[in-house]
């Protein structure tokens, strides 16, 4: 690549300035004329400047999961990102203040996971006071509308997903792993394919209106219950990627996060991985 590549995920620009290569999730998002708005540019550089950091926060999310190591600096922060823990840095970040501007120097360790984290952490950054939410989610297609199936890694989201397919005629998948859900201007809410689906290679550039949010728990028997606004809030916060750290990103999710809770029914389903739960989720939020 080497020049200015323009992207469009969930209505949102961005830029990437001198990558060396295009990672093939980004492709169909790219957009050939810059969008007007743009929530930042990245760009890909050879050399950082040495300048005084003060450590602010690392995740430690355990030994399966990225690590992300965040420093303040005078004019914004930096990060440092690792696929695992155990891994070696595969990219150091800087950025501004108002996370419009960043330059990332690649390690040569894993340059598609450097690349595609620090999009996705300026993107959830950069939204965080218009609207829009990074899911941990997966999301299926249904009738014109999207279902999001929520859940912690390893309950069975996916598999959810895959039964949906299996037996609920016209059912698609739109992502795996990183829908963006966003509470739009008239109080509505829709949900977008990003270029971040997880293992699942699902990268589509397509949105619907959000018919019904699902949290799974793996249980005996199949049951399912609708939710009352204040627990389908901390379902919602609770598969959301946000920052609490940093005040002013924790206070614009949580406006999002109560607009979404008004206008989207959210649900419970304790649920088996067999067909009756497909069909019992897909009769309750459908119907």
């Amino acid at each position: 690549m080497g020049s200015v590549c323009s992207y469009s995920v969930a209505g949102f620009g961005f830029c990437i300035d001198g990558a060396p290569f295009e990672p093939a999730n980004l492709k169909p998002f790219r957009v050939e004329q810059k969008p007007e708005e743009i929530l930042f540019t990245l760009h890909v550089v050879s050399s950082l400047a040495a300048c005084p950091i003060q450590p602010f926060y690392q995740t430690n999310d355990g030994p399966h999961f990225p690590e992300i190591t965040l420093w303040k600096k005078a004019d914004g922060y930096r990060l440092q990102m690792r696929p695992l823990p155990s891994l070696p840095v595969a990219a150091v970040l800087d950025v501004s203040a108002r996370w419009d501007e960043a330059w990332i120097r690649l390690e040569g360790k894993d340059d598609a996971f450097g690349l595609n984290n620090a999009l996705m952490l300026l993107y959830a950054f950069s939204t965080a006071d218009k609207g829009a939410l990074e899911m941990h989610s997966s999301v299926v297609m249904q009738g014109g509308k999207g279902y999001l199936f929520l859940g912690k890694s390893g309950t069975g989201k996916s598999t959810h997903t895959r039964l949906w397919l299996q037996h609920i005629p016209g059912s698609e998948l739109l992502n795996d792993d990183n829908p963006i859900l966003r509470l739009m201007p008239d109080g509505t809410a829709r949900v977008y394919g990003s270029p971040w689906s997880g293992k699942t290679p699902c990268y589509k550039a397509q949105d619907v209106p959000v018919g019904a949010v699902v949290r799974l728990s793996q249980a005996p028997e199949n049951r399912i219950t609708r939710l009352p606004m204040l627990q389908a809030y901390a379902s919602l916060m609770a598969s959301a990627s946000s920052f609490r750290p940093i005040q002013e990103l924790a206070d614009g999710w949580h406006r999002t996060l109560e607009g979404l809770v008004a206008c989207v029914p959210c649900y419970h389903l304790d649920c088996l991985p067999d067909q009756a739960a497909a069909e019992l989720s897909y009769k309750t939020i459908h119907d």
